[in-house]
């Protein structure tokens, strides 16, 4: 028998939605009614992977009749997030995961096992003052075999429009375009912003006693003593990586500790 992989199970997740229709007697500071809209958004498209693994699950609405009842697809993509303990996403925590659970929830479908996030845009408006923090510019500037993909037959909001149509040549351009959605950002937050990212502790997925860094690897040595207004710790560095540590332990003795004084 193989022995079970250690670690958590990361879904890498991304969607694509239909918007709503509704009626309007302008193009600027319209604001819409209830009873103005005529179809309910839905979701269009999604496209995942497993971190550690090379199948792309996808899945959109081309052979619906009725392109706004996405109930199948749901289905699909409750399974998969109720099996991940981590979901990776670009802006994720505040677009893709709200309109999941929406459609969910409209649905009359019980929420997937709570997973934890990776929000790559929130980790680049953490740690940068980059130019933009849209997937497109970040991936065509750091990413060297997945980028986003612009160069389209159908582009801007002509693709969702056909893809609404029923156009299957559009559905096959809407698939291209959210696996590399998908590939593109794995590639931006295992070979760039892994290494930034502070929100998850790998090693308490892992059973063994060494510390496991994000990356797997668990070769990390002693890098240098951290200090703050509490107190010195042993900082740690991943030699994979390169990814910075901090040691439990407070190094300070017992007596220096009660010494200290926090200024009011």
């Amino acid at each position: 028998m193989s022995k079970k992989k250690q670690g958590p199970k990361i879904l890498i997740l991304d969607i694509e939605t239909i918007p709503l229709t509704a009626y309007t007697w302008g193009l600027f500071d319209q604001n819409i009614a209830l009873n103005q809209i005529k179809d309910e958004w839905a979701i269009l498209s999604f496209a995942a992977k497993w971190l550690d693994d090379k199948h792309i699950f996808y899945m959109d609405q081309r052979k619906e009749k009725n392109i706004r009842n996405d109930k199948k697809l749901l289905k699909a993509l409750w399974k998969l997030m109720d099996e991940s303990d981590i979901i990776l996403t670009q802006n994720g925590i505040s677009f893709d995961i709200k309109k999941i659970n929406a459609r969910f929830l409209l649905n009359g479908m019980n929420p997937p096992s709570p997973s934890r996030q990776i929000d790559t845009l929130r980790i680049m408006r953490k740690n940068f003052a980059l130019t933009s923090n849209k997937l497109e510019f970040a991936t065509k500037a750091l990413c060297k075999k997945y980028k986003k993909l612009t160069n389209r037959k159908y582009s801007g909001f002509t693709l969702w429009s056909e893809c609404m149509k029923g156009n299957q040549s559009a559905f096959k351009e809407l698939e291209v375009y959210n696996k590399y959605d998908i590939l593109s950002l794995q590639e931006l937050y295992v070979d760039h912003l892994r290494k930034w990212d502070t929100s998850i502790n790998f090693s308490v997925y892992n059973d063994s006693n060494k510390p496991v860094c994000s990356c797997g690897s668990t070769k990390i040595h002693k890098h240098q003593i951290y200090t703050n207004n509490i107190g010195r710790f042993q900082k740690y560095k991943c030699q994979n990586c390169g990814s910075v540590f901090k040691g439990g332990p407070n190094l300070l003795s017992k007596e220096k500790k009660k010494s200290l004084l926090k200024k009011l």
